[in-house]
């Protein structure tokens, strides 16, 4: 259809489109400006309501149906020629994808207006809501005045302002961990952070009785003279994680080295090339894997006096030869009665020939998630094949220790079979690590019976856990870091996590599994029974002293503070009086006499029986009741002059 003059010639002359493809002879931007423009001149399309374009390229009106306006009509028109001419010389791809584009704006634009009505349709409905709400609340109210438009649109600014503050805040704390969202927050200003980590009763009612030595566990550890921590790392309890925080979590005047890539760390002390760590992590297995208390005992003074250097590690054959020496050292000492466990002998035999002494620490864990957990471990691979058992200067024949498998390991083993083992180490292993089995003539068996052997055993394990220097729980990481940091006067820098899922928690097993799992353990059971008894008395011991410490503290504060107020306020009144003959005299009389007026005052308001005891001093004599005065009286006198 030919175009009218006018338009042919603002157009210009006609573009000839090639058969090929089309020659890019014309602007894009011209198009799109010419199209625009065509667009924009129809009334009541969405080119000439929106102010906003779409991208550059694309025209609303071109081609494409408005939404919010009827279909045009069939009649032909100068704005319907000039599209059609115009969108026939474009590219077939140029055509699709300003038709996408074209398509994705319109449906931005419609989801924008929906979304606008709806928001405003959900106001309205809740401004009527609240408002019927408020009129029921307040309706004796009614007769001072309806709400009117502004006020409605206030409540309703607050009302979403409310929501939107609990939106944030469920985004930013998430369940109940947040301090906001207790309610203990406003009732106590500070939660306890050491409250009970195992979901037990926050009460503890103790069963075994322990004297104020056994509770009191104050070490005075000089990291620069010559203390060492010897740590004893019982198999899967939590040892490696602890291990970890003493080497990379504790504030030291001079930490330890750990480079990436290494297990081991250097622990010097400050100024010294000397280690105060005896643990994996910073020498590592120097009497040999997992060594027990009977390994340590004999082993850790020997490497201690031989090795000076922390950075030389004893060999294979030096280990056995330092046990040998260690072990005949013991036998040819006339004290190897079974008493020879006593405080007095350990003691005797944690301090080396050196002058060192020796702080022994372990970590405990429930027997039964204990020993699951090691099952998994042995499952997976491990064997602890190094381990070198010496007891006595000789480690264990293959008869007085059989082996429970015949592989290389006991990989995918069933728990039945693991249970079924009767020479697994895994069965009351705390128990066997922390006894001296010297006592019982090492793993040979047949030295005494059974009975008398497990009693021997357990008895040992107790009396050398009592007397470590520290021990602590699994099931209780911040109960053990409180207690470590007051044992040692160091703390750590992070506090410790406490990880209530394990391997072990994932092990699904019923009650008669865990029955007989309790009775391959029973030494063992009996042990963590005594040793969380011990472990939750020396926490309560150390907060309640720790208490008494603050309080004396701050009365000893409020003590200094009201002598110095008093010194300072009858210091200022006779200054201000002007005595005739001895200025000094005078006031130093006028405040004695009035500072013991106004002690005696406080003290008979205090308590009744002072009240008795001052009316009865007065009764006989004023004379006696000034020179009579309570104890208090002269300590704040005392204070006041040594201000003086």
């Amino acid at each position: 259809m030919a175009l009218p003059a006018c338009a042919a010639r603002a157009l210009g002359p006609p573009l000839q489109p090639e058969r090929r493809a089309p020659a890019r002879t014309t602007c894009p931007r011209r198009h799109s400006r010419v199209e625009a423009e065509l667009a924009a001149s129809r009334p009541g399309s969405v080119a000439a309501s929106v102010l906003a374009g779409p991208p550059r390229g694309v025209s609303r009106g071109f081609n494409s149906q408005p939404l919010l306006d009827e279909p045009p009509k069939a009649s032909s028109s100068l704005a319907g020629a000039a599209r059609t001419s115009l969108f026939a010389l474009l590219p077939r791809s140029r055509r699709r994808r300003m038709h996408d584009l074209r398509r994705r704006w319109d449906l931005g634009s419609l989801c924008r207006a929906l979304l606008t009505r709806g928001l405003a349709a959900l106001g309205h409905s809740l401004k009527h809501v609240l408002g019927a709400i408020f009129s029921k609340i307040f309706g004796p109210l009614a007769s001072v005045g309806n709400m009117d438009e502004k006020s409605n649109k206030l409540l309703l600014a607050l009302v979403m302002l409310f929501l939107f503050a609990v939106i944030v805040l469920q985004y930013v704390c998430p369940g109940t961990e947040c301090q906001l969202l207790r309610l203990q927050a406003f009732s106590s200003p500070m939660p306890d952070p050491y409250r009970s980590e195992d979901e037990s009763s926050a009460r503890f009612v103790p069963r075994y009785n322990f004297s104020r030595g056994d509770l009191l566990r104050k070490v005075d550890f000089d990291i620069k003279g010559d203390d060492l921590i010897v740590f004893l790392h019982i198999q899967k309890t939590g040892g490696t994680t602890f291990g970890r925080h003493l080497v990379r979590n504790i504030q030291l005047e001079q930490p330890c080295e750990c480079r990436v890539g290494q297990k081991k760390c250097t622990c010097h002390r400050p100024g010294k090339r000397e280690t105060w760590l005896f643990s994996r992590f910073s020498t590592g297995w120097s009497c040999g894997l997992h060594a027990d208390w009977t390994e340590l005992t004999s082993c850790v003074p020997a490497v201690v006096d031989g090795k000076r250097d922390a950075r030389l590690r004893p060999s294979r054959w030096r280990i056995f030869q330092i046990l040998d020496a260690a072990s005949k050292d013991r036998r040819g000492s006339p004290n190897t009665n079974p008493g020879a466990n006593s405080p007095s002998s350990t003691k005797a035999r944690n301090a080396s020939k050196s002058g060192k002494n020796f702080h022994y620490i372990t970590i405990l864990r429930d027997p039964v998630s204990r020993y699951l957990s090691e099952w998994r471990h042995v499952q997976r691979g491990a064997t602890w094949k190094a381990s070198l058992h010496v007891c006595d200067g000789r480690p264990p024949t293959s008869e007085e220790l059989p082996s429970c498998y015949t592989g290389d390991d006991w990989s995918g083993c069933p728990l039945k079979e693991f249970m079924d083992c009767p020479y697994n180490l895994a069965n009351n292993r705390q128990v066997r690590m922390l006894s001296d089995l010297t006592l019982v003539g090492c793993y040979n068996l047949s030295v005494m019976p059974e009975k008398q052997r497990n009693k021997v055993l357990l008895e040992s394990a107790k009396s050398n856990l009592k007397h470590m220097a520290f021990f602590g729980l699994t099931e209780f990481q911040r109960k053990t870091q409180y207690l470590f940091e007051k044992t040692f006067n160091m703390n750590f820098i992070s506090p410790f996590t406490q990880y209530n899922t394990t391997r072990a928690s994932s092990v699904e097993i019923n009650e008669e599994i865990q029955k007989r799992i309790e009775g391959l353990n029973f030494l063992d059971m009996e042990l963590y029974s005594y040793a969380k008894d011990l472990f939750l008395q020396r926490y309560q011991f150390m907060r309640q002293k720790e208490h008494q410490e603050a309080r004396q503290k701050r009365q000893e504060q409020r003590k200094f503070l009201k002598g110095r107020f008093l010194q300072t306020h009858f210091q200022s009144q006779g200054q201000s009086q002007n005595p005739s003959q001895n200025p000094n005299l005078n006031a130093n009389q006028n405040v004695t006499q009035n500072l013991i007026q106004n002690l005696t005052q406080n003290s008979s308001q205090n308590s009744s029986h002072k009240e008795n005891r001052e009316s009865q001093k007065q009764s006989a004599g004023q004379e006696q009741s000034d020179g009579n005065t309570s104890n208090g009286t002269n300590d704040y006198i005392g204070s006041v002059e040594k201000w003086r």
